[in-house]
């Protein structure tokens, strides 16, 4: 064999071996990615069957308070928001309990999912009534217009402020023909587009909700409903004393501010409207019905999210725990809130200041505050986290 023979030779060995190596190594690329692909991770959407098995299935019995809740009465509400972004991290999980001043959370707060836990059947109705308001509706004015059974003023705009909008539906006209096609609007949107096996009793809780919306308008409050007649079962309200002398109107609440100028209500600008929207649209923001002092439903939750490698942002308690300290519950709800996935950044949202055992209403639902979920939790958590 001559030089040259003999140099092709190891040339083309060479070139054999560098072609293994780079073989390999895309292989291996491949294996990650592969792999990276099928790790559980939170989800960027859910199939409609996932979101009404993941409701269902971490759903516990129904349960019952003394009202409906259609709106809350915390006009303080978004004065812990200025400082909660700077504890609470964006693209992680927001929990809460109520209507819809965990919208303004969410809209503040960025998660990338989020799950609602009542003891009310009737407040998972009222989500998914909103859910499909939110999904059927192109922007703020649109909303409100669907929301309240009211024609839409002229002059409403994507730059309008919340304080023009809601000044401008207090005095639209509203009538009974509207409120029927959006009543059918929305159940279309649930039962065929998503193909949600609402029950009659579904339905009841549903129309009862939004005919509320209809009857009172922006200046609908905490207690109005109350005048109206003893809701369907499924609601979940035992009437009474309802509790709270401050009756504010949802229109009050989503122009108020948070105390230094700024407005940070889901309908204060279209930001956070379309961050709500897309949320609903990929079926991120999950109702579930349980008590806080429950076995089931937090620690359902807990699994999941933990499943898909899931970290609580921040968990909105409102009152909650003044009950569950009188129930003799607080307890159970610790130890079943020390199982979620949570971090020195995870934050309670609580209306009233201190700890459970501490409880100080103060300026009662005017007196929202925030504490390190970790820190309170530490008495009920397993020794080894």
């Amino acid at each position: 064999m001559n030089t040259l023979e003999l140099l092709n030779k190891r040339c083309t060995a060479i070139i054999a071996a560098t072609c293994l190596v780079l073989a390999s190594l895309v292989s291996g690329v491949q294996l990650v990615s592969s792999g990276r692909a099928t790790a559980a991770s939170l989800p960027s959407e859910l199939t409609d069957q996932q979101f009404w098995n993941l409701s269902r299935d971490s759903s516990e019995e129904d349960g019952y308070f003394r009202s409906d809740n259609l709106l809350s009465n915390e006009t303080s509400f978004q004065e812990i928001i200025p400082g909660l972004l700077r504890t609470a991290k964006p693209g992680r999980v927001c929990m809460g309990v109520g209507p819809e001043q965990n919208f303004t959370y969410i809209a503040a707060l960025r998660p990338s999912m989020a799950f609602i836990i009542d003891i009310r059947h009737g407040n998972l109705d009222v989500h998914l009534m909103y859910k499909a308001l939110l999904e059927l509706s192109k922007d703020r004015a649109d909303f409100v217009s669907r929301l309240f059974s009211r024609r839409r003023p002229d002059g409403l705009s994507a730059q309008s402020t919340a304080i023009e909008i809601f000044s401008a539906y207090r005095r639209a006209e509203s009538s009974q023909e509207r409120y029927k096609e959006n009543l059918k609007a929305i159940e279309d949107q649930l039962m065929k587009k998503h193909g949600f096996p609402l029950t009659s009793g579904d339905r009841d809780g549903i129309e009862w909700a939004f005919s509320n919306f209809y009857r009172f308008g922006p200046s609908i409050n905490y207690s109005s409903s109350l005048s109206t007649g003893n809701p369907p079962e499924i609601v979940g309200a035992i009437g009474g004393n309802r509790g709270g002398n401050n009756m504010t109107t949802y229109a009050n609440l989503m122009m108020v501010d948070d105390g230094r100028g700024e407005y940070r209500s889901y309908l204060a600008n279209e930001d956070n409207f379309r961050f709500l929207k897309d949320l609903e649209t990929r079926n991120l923001l999950v109702p579930v019905v349980g008590d806080f002092g429950g076995d089931k439903a937090i620690r359902a939750v807990a699994r999941y999210l933990k499943s898909v490698d899931g970290m609580v942002s921040a968990f909105y308690l409102s009152n909650v725990e003044q009950f569950l300290v009188q129930d003799g519950k607080w307890d159970n709800f610790c130890s079943s809130v020390a199982a979620l996935p949570l971090d020195e950044a995870s934050t309670f949202i609580r209306t009233g200041r201190g700890g459970p055992y501490s409880f100080n209403g103060g300026g009662g639902v005017q007196n929202s505050s925030t504490a390190n979920m970790l820190q309170e939790l530490r008495p009920c958590m397993a020794p080894s986290r």
